[in-house]
This record gives structure tokens, C-alpha cells and sequence, in this order.
């Protein structure tokens, strides 16, 4: 399903077509190990099922482009030893199938050293044509028409369901520009649910009328957040 023209829903990417790039973000490898060290003890299925996602989707898109948008690791200001071995590991399948770029989030304090391993730069952010890529943090000051950030984690309950959490992407406006906010790739949590709470990232503090789509077997338009509250 196309979000926004020329750029589609994969899974719990984005593909931009004309120009074959992939993004993803916030995927906070090394989540588990911290979570073990809280004594909170639960499997290390993460880096498989994210190894696996993105394998699926690359093999069938086979971008020229990876654009990570921040928050690849979890720890701020450590690094442990699952997030060495699992990002080395990722960077190095991910940069043998296309070119890797880097966008700094708010956990990749301590990403440098792991990353001056492989020789990859971590950039604050990273403009392709009129797309702005950034973590969503911070606001970047551009004229870009389109910005897509992470940082967020949405996901939406429903009146229904309401125990259950659905990764979603969001589709808004900031400024003239038109916004899109990823889902994280973390496959251990489902994320923040926007229905309930204030949004993270001073990109969504004035969004008005936004778009949920909630990705599960495909991508499904659910309307205006407003109206599913």
C-alpha cells in the first residue's frame, strides 16, 4: 500500500520506489540483554526475527539505498555485548546488499565505536532530493516536502480490542511538508499507544488530522487518529 505517492508500506518499512531506497528505524538491538540485567528475564528471539523481516523484504525489493533512522542500539550510554554482536552482524549483511546510511537517535549515544569497526558514519540527518530523513528527536529546520522520522513507536488500541496494541505508521503535516512516522522494527514491545498519551516528538506537538495505517498481513487505512479515539 502506497502511505504517500511513490512511497509503500513493507511491512514495518518503508520502500521509496522511484529512488529504490529502504528505510527502517529504531530497532534497539541489545533490548533484551538490558531488559535481563532489570531481571526481567524473556528469550532472545529479536535480532532473529528482525534478520528475518528484512532478508524477506530485500530479497524481493533489492534496494540500492538503507536509510536507518535512528536508535539502531538500546543502551545510552553502554555498550553491551549483544548490541556489539548484533550490530556489527546487521551492519554487515545490510551494507553487503546496498548502500548503508546512519541517522543518529536519541539511544546511539555510544553507536561511534561500533560503527568506526565497519567505517560508517552516523549522520544527524540526510536529505534525498525533497525527503528529509531524520530520528525525529529534534526538529531539523529544512524546506524538504516530505519528512519521515522514527523515535515515536506508535501503535493504536482500539475500543474493541482494548488490550491489544497495533504497530502503525502516521501520516501528517509539519508545516507545508508532509510527515510520516515509522513503527519501530523492536519486535519485543508493540510500541507507545497514541490513543492514550501525548505524542514524543516535537514533530507531532501541532499535527492535526492524522493518518493511522496499521500494518499486519498488508497495510490497512484506518482514518484519522482523532476519530478513532
Amino acid at each position: 500500500m502506497e502511505i504517500l505517492k511513490g512511497i509503500e508500506i513493507y511491512e514495518l518499512t518503508l520502500f521509496i520506489k522511484e529512488s529504490k531506497i529502504l528505510v527502517l528505524g529504531d530497532l534497539h538491538l541489545g533490548f533484551e540483554e538490558s531488559l535481563n540485567k532489570q531481571g526481567i528475564f524473556i528469550p532472545r528471539f529479536q535480532f532473529t526475527g528482525i534478520f528475518s523481516i528484512l532478508k524477506r523484504i530485500i530479497d524481493k525489493i533489492r534496494p540500492d539505498k538503507i536509510i536507518i533512522v535512528g536508535d539502531l542500539k538500546h543502551e545510552f550510554g553502554s555498550i553491551s555485548e549483544q548490541e556489539w554482536r548484533h550490530v556489527l552482524e546487521l551492519i554487515d549483511f545490510l551494507a553487503l546488499k546496498s548502500e548503508l546510511i546512519i541517522i543518529k537517535g536519541n539511544h546511539d549515544v555510544k553507536l561511534f565505536p561500533i560503527t568506526n569497526k565497519r567505517d560508517i558514519k552516523i549522520l544527524p540527518y540526510y536529505k534525498h532530493k525533497d525527503i528529509l530523513f531524520a530520528h525525529g528527536d529534534v526538529v531539523i529546520e529544512d524546506k524538504s516536502k516530505i519528512i519521515i522520522i522514527g523515535h515515536e513507536h506508535p501503535a493504536v488500541s482500539f475500543k474493541e480490542r482494548p488490550t491489544q496494541k497495533y504497530k502503525c505508521f502516521l501520516k501528517g503535516k509539519y508545516g507545508k511538508a508532509e510527515l510520516i512516522v515509522m513503527p519501530s522494527l523492536n519486535l519485543v514491545t508493540e510500541g507507545s499507544d497514541i490513543t492514550k498519551g501525548r505524542f514524543m516528538s516535537p514533530y507531532l506537538k501541532n499535527s492535526k488530522n492524522i493518518e493511522v495505517y496499521v500494518n499486519e498481513d498488508k497495510a490497512y487505512r484506518f482514518g484519522r487518529l482523532k476519530d478513532i479515539k
